[in-house]
């Protein structure tokens, strides 16, 4: 047995994350790359590591090559602990053969034994796919004040957008009496995080009696939490007013990227109280020739800016050309922008190159008919030919590019 640990973290990061398309082809979706210099997964890792969570099993399953490299020992985050620290949690082989993990609730219920070491109080589940910053150690500070089994960690959304979300439906003093997945006709606007506090007594036995079931999703919002919610187990709501985003869509990914230059939006990752770490070489100053024109952009080391940008993120080791025009933009690292080249309302994925005089996309208001207006997603390594007009809404994959 390891020495006792009042908390321990498991992070979901395995899911295929099918709705970013061609980013997530070949890459987990906790390893997308966010915000110029960081990756997914640093928020949830920065976030505990902050809240003094010292022990984190982080459960990957789906294309976990890249991401398990970036985690590797922990040391951005100060999880290269001797006795805790980080742990990547594939799926393995038992004595009575392998199985993927197949669904939320089964992928820790596969890795009890990893929790049991620790002899935990509280284990917190948390989501590889959200962007926020987060003070988990209130958050149990509130599930333990109010002797609860479980505490979901709750916010507030546009009463139109409730449908879209898992609803927790609560008494004055915030214990939950009904969870109602995606309803269709919402009672209220609180929306689940999927951020879950579990006494751990309690967990492990649902998590049991859960597996033992052949008919259930092993899932936690439609297995486990109806299941003690039906059996009269005490579970909170815990309220959050902070940043907080689902980045499991184009849309939503480009959005939240889009936050980071919008001043009146509370999410400042220059913030040293609250540091989000991230693993990045050292690489030198990015260069801005005295041709380009930049303008409300984000701009990461390594980069050689000779075009024109404005309200863009690029990441590292990006050029864009003379006269490149790179606006409303998600430019990934290693990425190459031609000269006279027109990026607008883009996704450029990691090391795809856009040729001389291509376009890319296309500004809302230049737009007739908005149904075919969208985010232009290029995948990684995608080469767009010289001159060629890639329109709204398309998504073009490297595997399916015929070479010329």
């Amino acid at each position: 047995m390891l020495p006792k640990q009042e908390v321990v973290a498991m992070l979901l990061a395995g899911g295929q994350g099918s709705r970013l398309g061609v980013l997530t082809k070949k890459l987990a979706k906790p390893a997308v790359p966010y915000g110029g210099k960081y990756r997914i997964i640093d928020f949830p890792l920065s976030n505990c590591v902050n809240s003094g969570i010292e022990t984190v099993g982080v459960l990957t399953q789906y294309q976990p090559l890249i991401l398990n490299d970036y985690i590797g020992s922990g040391q951005p985050w100060d999880l290269d602990r001797l006795n805790a620290g980080v742990h990547v949690l594939p799926p393995y082989q038992h004595i009575d053969g392998s199985d993927w993990y197949k669904g939320t609730a089964n992928a820790i219920f596969q890795n009890i034994n990893f929790i049991e070491r620790y002899n935990p109080d509280y284990v917190i589940i948390l989501s590889g796919d959200h962007i926020y910053k987060m003070d988990y150690s209130k958050m149990v500070a509130f599930h333990k004040k109010n002797d609860a089994a479980c505490t979901i960690a709750q916010i507030e959304v546009p009463m139109e957008e409730a449908f879209r979300f898992g609803i927790l439906n609560t008494y004055p003093n915030g214990s939950i009496y009904e969870f109602d997945e995606k309803p269709k006709k919402p009672k209220s606007n609180k929306a689940s995080m999927g951020i879950y506090v579990f006494s751990w007594y309690k967990l492990r036995k649902y998590l049991t009696e859960d597996e033992a079931n052949p008919a259930s999703d092993n899932d936690f919002g439609s297995n486990i939490l109806p299941a003690m919610l039906n059996a009269g187990e005490k579970m909170m709501a815990y309220p959050f007013s902070g940043y907080w985003k689902d980045v499991g869509t184009i849309d939503s990914l480009w959005e939240s990227n889009m936050d980071l230059l919008n001043p009146n939006i509370p999410l400042d990752l220059s913030d040293e109280t609250w540091k989000i770490y991230s693993r990045n070489p050292t690489l030198p100053p990015h260069y801005i020739s005295l041709s380009a024109h930049v303008q409300n952009t984000l701009i990461a080391e390594g980069c050689n800016i000779y075009g024109k940008l404005d309200s863009s993120v690029i990441f590292k080791d990006v050029i864009v050309g003379k006269n490149a025009i790179v606006r409303d933009s998600i430019i990934m690292p290693g990425a190459r922008i031609e000269e006279n080249a027109v990026v607008q309302y883009a996704i450029i994925g990691e090391h795809a190159v856009v040729q001389k005089h291509a376009v890319i996309g296309k500004r809302p208001e230049e737009m007739v008919n908005m149904e075919q207006w969208g985010i232009t997603v290029i995948g990684g390594n995608y080469i767009v030919r010289s001159g060629k007009v890639v329109p709204p809404k398309s998504m073009l994959d490297a595997d399916d590019q015929k070479e010329v």
